[in-house]
């Protein structure tokens, strides 16, 4: 797309995201004289300068016509008059009204040059002495430094947008380092810092087998694999990629991956798969793995100690603690599982592992053990605790992880303090997780990890839940009966349907008189899809269900992108369930009070956690500062803050892990190809309580109910606990 170049004088900044340099500005042009709103990353820029800008013309659908910056220069004074007037308006910290006229009236058009160059000359202007003189350099520095890196950036086609990472990693010494050692950045600057050093290496010419650069490209392919959920990368795999996609000799990668492994940098494994070759880890992930199994090996040499109750007298004590009677399978189970140091419990929904869990609980409490129970996201261990009606923590908490040290107080030399630890969703707990809350297990205490396999793994690297099973180390009692009451319920029986790769009865109960759980709405265009949705919120559902459109009902989708994915339907529900005009624009969205919200990343400092929802109670227009309350607690978020915050109206099936809603719904269109796989589809149905409706393309719906096979995770966890426990 050709790129249009205008000029003009920045009148006001509008907004700035101090995080990112995000910004909303107004300009004024000369030809044609007009006030312009422009938007875009730009750094170390004040009312007053003069912009040289180029980008695109867009239109915003609230606030109309824009110009969308693609890179930015700013032009500096030359005449003496635009001197005097640029640094009146306070840009430099030190520099005010009667400093810049005194600055100008010594030195003139050369002002600027020397406070740049020659700023041991400032002394020479009255009232500025060896303090001041050496303020203004460094305002001037930092003033210029941002700047000078975003430009850098822009100029080989680089998000400016990353400015202000690098520049709080590095300082006023960040462009130096860029140009004289841009892989420095794949190691300090996880995710973007090797694509970035990688494409200011190739235009500063550096050729593609520097030693530096395929260290680094193995480093980042390690990293990639991670985030995709793998513990390690198959030394083939590498070996191809480096070839295909960044141009490096197999021989050079190979050699590379020898000399960090030697170095301690990465560790390397046979695999025993000639096709694989070896794996490849990071150290963090390997000595995760290693320690992982170096545990469940202790935990399991150590004898349990018997509970002193015969079938007849749990079922007693189960019926005065909590005045129900277990299942002969519930029974069973609950008597092998206090008779083993560590057991797993897995199980679909309405098999009772929640009673199980109250009822270990129950009995244990009975015998005078401390009983911990955690699970790993907040609104997990909040259900957890309402329905065992005792206190249940976040696995973080529990082991109190200081986020100023980033590390947990809670571990091996500090272990919880409990005889009796139950781990609920323990599907969803990754491989670096379960090994710190593994390190902090007493050997003398019992573990229980309960979660239903078969739901979508942990969104962090491994398949931990699986692997345990896999390995036959540990005892594992699978529920299977269906209660009663569950079996009333057509999503409970369609989702074990489903896990069985049997298509549901889409047609029970569902008549115009009789409602029912469970629909499913055959629509193939995406566009009508996301149109039904919104008339599902606002209207069918509410009308005939009574359910409240924003805090009952919610949209779960496979994607992020695309018509159906939880960005547009965010858009748009927004607008159809939220009337508020009081709203602020923030980094590019648009946030207003009522509006259901999510948190993405666990805060330590604020107490909130990643998945937890609240509503906005507040937004500032002035300070674009959102007020959000999570269920009675008020939690402030500044506008750099915001990155932590997204609508919640739709999430992703992933993120609903661990959660209940009384109302879901999801779309399932072949656009999502890629994610429609039978456990996602599983694991989005047995998130709603009362009310699932599917609305799609049958063919999409066939597509994830056939592809039982979710994208394999490379993984060693379940080799090392089995070749540990032949050691015993």
């Amino acid at each position: 797309m050709l790129m249009i170049k205008i000029e003009g004088h920045l009148e006001r900044i509008t907004y700035k995201n101090e995080e990112n340099h995000y910004t909303i500005a107004r300009l004024s042009t000369e030809k044609p004289k007009n006030m312009i709103t422009v938007v875009g990353f730009m750094a170390g820029i004040s009312p007053g300068q003069t912009l040289r800008l180029s980008g695109n013309w867009e239109t915003h659908p609230k606030y109309g016509q824009q110009f969308k910056i693609n890179t930015f220069e700013v032009t500096l004074p030359e005449t003496v008059d635009g001197i005097k007037k640029y640094l009146e308006t306070g840009i430099i910290k030190g520099i005010g009204p009667l400093i810049a006229g005194r600055l100008v009236s010594l030195f003139g058009s050369d002002t600027l040059e020397i406070i740049e160059k020659n700023p041991e000359r400032l002394t020479e202007v009255n009232g500025i002495g060896k303090t001041k003189a050496k303020l203004i350099e460094t305002a001037w520095k930092d003033h210029h430094v941002i700047r000078q890196l975003m430009q850098f950036l822009q100029s080989r086609g680089i998000k400016g947008s990353y400015s202000g990472r690098i520049l709080k990693e590095y300082g006023e010494e960040a462009f130096e380092i860029l140009k004289t050692d841009p892989f420095r950045l794949a190691e300090d600057i996880p995710g973007v810092g090797f694509i970035i050093a990688d494409t200011i290496s190739q235009q500063e010419g550096v050729s593609p087998d520097d030693p530096k650069r395929v260290r680094a490209c193995i480093n980042h392919l390690i990293e990639q694999a991670a985030n995709e959920g793998h513990t390690f990368i198959p030394e083939e795999t590498i070996l191809g990629q480096c070839h295909q996609a960044f141009r490096i000799e197999p021989e050079d990668t190979k050699t590379a991956i020898d000399n960090l492994a030697e170095h301690g940098i990465i560790v390397t494994e046979e695999t025993g798969d000639d096709e694989q070759g070896r794996a490849v880890y990071s150290k963090e992930l390997f000595l995760a793995e290693k320690g992982i199994a170096n545990r469940f090996k202790a935990l399991l040499s150590v004898p349990a100690a018997s509970p002193g109750m015969n079938p007849e007298q749990l079922t007693q004590e189960i019926l005065k603690k909590l005045a129900l009677k277990l299942s002969s399978e519930q029974l069973d189970v609950l008597e092998q599982i206090l008779a083993h140091r560590s057991a797993v419990i897995t199980g679909g929904p309405g098999t009772g592992k929640t009673t199980l869990i109250r009822s270990v609980n129950a009995i244990f409490e009975a015998t005078g053990r401390v009983v911990a129970l955690a699970a790993p996201t907040g609104r997990a261990a909040k259900r957890l605790s309402e329905v065992v009606q005792r206190d249940a923590k976040t696995i973080h908490r529990l082991l109190k992880f200081n986020f100023k040290e980033s590390c947990f107080e809670v571990n091996r030399n500090n272990p919880i303090d409990a005889d009796v630890i139950i781990i609920d969703e323990a599907s969803m707990v990754d491989t670096v997780l379960m090994y710190h809350l593994l390190n902090a297990v007493p050997v003398t205490s019992k573990l229980i990890l309960v979660g239903d396999v078969f739901q979508l793994p942990s969104v962090g690297p491994g398949n931990v839940l699986s692997d345990i099973i896999r390995s036959e180390a540990l005892p594992v009692f699978y529920l299977t009966e269906i209660f009663r009451q569950a079996q009333e319920s057509p999503i409970i029986i369609n989702a074990h349907m489903v896990r069985r790769g049997e298509s549901p009865d889409f047609n029970s109960k569902n008549t115009d008189n009789e409602l029912s759980e469970f629909y499913f709405i055959n629509q193939s265009d995406p566009n009508t899809i996301v149109e039904t949705i919104v008339k599902l919120c606002v209207e069918s559902i509410p009308k005939r269900f009574y359910f409240d459109p924003i805090k009952d009902i919610q949209v779960l989708t496979p994607m992020h992108k695309g018509v159906a994915g939880t960005i547009n339907l965010n858009q748009v529900l927004q607008k159809a369930l939220n009337r508020n005009t009081d709203q602020a624009e923030i980094m590019g969205g648009i946030y207003k009070t009522g509006d259901k919200v999510m948190h993405l990343k666990n805060n330590y400092l604020k107490d909130v956690f990643n998945g937890d929802i609240g509503t906005i109670a507040g937004v500032d227009r002035e300070t674009n500062q959102v007020t959000v309350d999570y269920e009675g607690r008020i939690v402030v978020y500044e506008p750099e803050e915001m990155h932590e915050l997204s609508l919640a109206y739709a999430i992703s099936v992933h993120k609903s892990q661990g959660s209940e809603y009384p109302a879901i719904i999801v779309p399932l269109i072949t656009q999502h190809y890629i994610m429609l796989q039978r456990n996602l589809l599983y694991t989005a149905m047995t998130r709603g309580k009362k009310l699932v409706i599917l609305i799609g393309a049958r063919k999409a719906f066939q597509i994830a109910l056939n592809n039982d096979k979710p994208r394999k995770r490379f993984s060693g966890l379940m080799k090392k606990i089995r070749e540990n426990q032949q050691l015993i």
